[in-house]
């Protein structure tokens, strides 16, 4: 299973970004290799309009399972990731990368779906 994370970073213990579309990095996580990989999501910074629905299209070249944010995307890019089947989960927007997916596995994070 592959897991994606909104990060300020590019390692474990990098501090999650509570923002899906402006996150500055994707981090994902290959469970079967136990790999940690990033992609770097800066230039989004300079987009006026459209953050949400880029980082989206470049989420899905990623092909994740699960997606772990702080927030959770917006209105467009949220119905954008409803049409996949890429779960969302939400409140992490104030932990590590490994904090966060320690609380996943533990199931202290909320599905997306559920908070709207």
């Amino acid at each position: 299973m592959k897991i994606a994370f909104t990060s300020n970073g590019t390692d474990w213990d990098s501090m999650m970004n509570p923002r899906f579309g402006r996150t500055e990095f994707i981090l994902i996580y290959d469970e079967e290799k136990d790999e940690l990989t990033n992609y770097d999501n800066r230039e989004i910074e300079n987009v006026a309009h459209g953050a949400g629905p880029q980082t989206a299209q470049k989420l899905f070249e990623l092909n994740p399972d699960i997606l772990i944010t702080g927030n959770g995307p917006g209105g467009n890019a949220a119905s954008v990731i409803a049409k996949s089947k890429i779960e969302i989960y939400i409140g992490a927007g104030e932990m590590t990368v490994k904090e966060a997916f320690d609380a996943y596995k533990k199931g202290e994070l909320k599905t997306f779906s559920d908070s709207q």
